[in-house]
Parts: structure tokens; C-alpha cells; sequence
């Protein structure tokens, strides 16, 4: 249990992969304008990898060497087509915010990398906490990036009001915006790893 507890926290603390391993670059950039949106992209993602982890976990003996990758890009698009299904349904507005990302969601490094590094090589317990582990940290890493270009460019947190919005800073929604939040964040986070060690 210690080595499953392991590496639940792996993803979300020492191997975070938006804010030390820099993966998923696109979707971190391309939508988190608002806390809203990162956390909407980030349960979307992760539950892709959960559900996609454990797929692959069980059938991995199952999946022929030649075949490998394209059949993990078929289970990871399987469950990216549910997760597209549902938001459209039940989302609309968050499915239309995020557009062309959801479906991008299949060839995200994250997912595709931690089905061929962990997955196929793990138990089905192990990779399904993986999965929760990474989805978890890749979820907090865009929710706090919207939060913050969000309460910089616009005076609000998940649309809540904080000053008025014409205090706020407009480059912070804007694409450059994701890139000088993401920037101070990765310092942040190094700068707190290598004082804890």
C-alpha cells in the first residue's frame, strides 16, 4: 500500500506534469484563461488516464509488440470520445470554452506517456493510482494557472468578483499571459524543491 500511496503523490508533488516535467504544454497554455477552464481540462484529462491506465494495465498481455502504440492510442481515444459525449451533453458551455482541446486530449503526452512508461509495465492497482496521481496534479496545476491569470486579468477566481475588473491586467488572459504565470509557477516550484532538499 505505501508503494501505491507512492506513487499517487508522485504525480502531484515530484513529478507534476505540467510544473517539473513541463508535458502537456498545449493544453496548459491554450486553456486556462479561467480557473473554470483549467479544472474543467484537467478532470477531463484525468479521467481519461484513469479509465486509460487501467485498460491498458489489463490488456497489456493481451497487445502485441507491433500493434502497441496505436492500440493505446485507440483506448485512450475511446475514453476522450465519452469524456467529449458527456461534456457536450451536460457542459455545454465549459465544451464550448474548451473546444478543439478535449479532442486533443488523445495524443496528449501525458496520457500516451504514462500508458507506455507505466501502464504496460504495472498491476492494474498500481496504474490506476498512476492515473489519479498524475490526473490529480495535472488538474491542479491548470486550475491554479486559471485562477491566477484569471484573478490577474479579470479581478475574479472561478468568475467570483475580487476587485473590479477594470483593475485587471488584459495581457494576463491573453496568451502571453499563460506563458509569464506558467514561468513564475515552474520557479515557485523549484525554488520549493530545492529548499526541501
Amino acid at each position: 500500500m505505501n508503494k501505491n500511496l507512492n506513487i499517487l503523490t508522485n504525480g502531484i508533488l515530484k513529478e507534476n506534469p505540467v510544473l517539473v516535467l513541463l508535458l502537456g504544454m498545449c493544453p496548459t497554455l491554450g486553456t486556462t484563461s479561467s480557473a473554470i477552464n483549467g479544472f474543467g481540462m484537467g478532470i477531463a484529462t484525468a479521467f481519461v488516464l484513469v479509465c486509460s491506465n487501467l485498460v491498458i494495465s489489463l490488456l497489456k498481455n493481451l497487445i502485441p509488440d507491433k500493434v502497441r502504440i496505436p492500440a493505446f492510442i485507440v483506448i485512450i481515444a475511446s475514453f476522450v470520445t465519452v469524456v467529449e459525449m458527456i461534456m457536450q451533453a451536460y457542459m455545454p458551455p465549459l465544451y464550448e470554452s474548451l473546444g478543439l482541446f478535449i479532442p486533443l486530449i488523445v495524443v496528449n503526452c501525458i496520457v500516451l506517456g504514462r500508458a507506455e512508461a507505466f501502464a504496460s509495465k504495472n498491476t492494474p492497482l498500481s496504474s490506476t493510482f498512476d492515473g489519479i496521481g498524475m490526473g490529480a496534479g495535472f488538474t491542479l496545476a491548470l486550475t491554479i494557472l486559471g485562477a491566477v491569470r484569471e484573478f490577474l486579468g479579470t479581478g475574479k477566481i472561478f468568475d467570483f468578483p475580487v476587485y473590479p475588473e477594470d483593475y485587471g491586467l488584459i495581457i494576463f488572459v491573453l496568451p502571453p499571459g499563460a506563458f509569464i504565470v506558467l514561468g513564475f509557477l515552474i520557479v515557485i516550484v523549484n525554488k520549493l524543491k530545492t529548499t526541501k532538499n
